[in-house]
């Protein structure tokens, strides 16, 4: 009789087990935004609009000194000028995008006067990977650098 009880039981344990295992083991991260801390709000900004093409969207905690930018599929950039510690900025540090019209970003980037290199740091010059990728690097008012790669070969 007690065997018709325990069988039951240690099958709802071990369902249990597995549910309670899943739960407290099981989760997927997924980027949402990148902040960085800016001198010039508004020069950052008018970049990042301007030059990159990315939209301005809603800051939603509604606190000053900070500006929200898309950077698409729901993934934002926040610039924040509320912190005035230095901050040290080297190429390894960088935000990457892919562009689908390379050849046309160049002829922007020259119209503008803005400079990009590759990543020696040779002025004017894009690298083609291996994969046959192009690949630039530049900076933004804040010395942040971005890296910019062809979506097409």
């Amino acid at each position: 009789m007690k065997t018709k009880f325990l069988i039951p039981i240690l099958f709802a344990c071990i369902c249990t087990g597995n549910l309670w295992g899943q739960s407290q083991d099981n989760f997927t991260l997924k980027l949402d935004h990148m902040a960085l801390s800016v001198k010039n709000l508004e020069k950052s900004v008018e970049f990042y609009k301007n030059v990159l093409k990315l939209s301005e969207i809603t800051n939603l905690t509604k606190k000053e000194g900070i500006r929200w930018v898309s950077l698409g599929e729901g993934k934002e950039l926040h610039l924040v000028s509320t912190i005035k510690e230095p901050v040290t900025i080297n190429k390894a540090i960088h935000l990457a995008f892919k562009v689908t019209h390379f050849d046309a970003l160049i002829k922007a980037l020259k119209s503008q006067n803005i400079t990009y290199s590759d990543w020696p740091g040779t002025l004017d010059k894009i690298t083609v990977r291996a994969d046959g990728i192009k690949q630039i690097y530049l900076q933004d008012p804040d010395g942040y650098w971005i890296e910019i790669n062809s979506d097409e070969k």
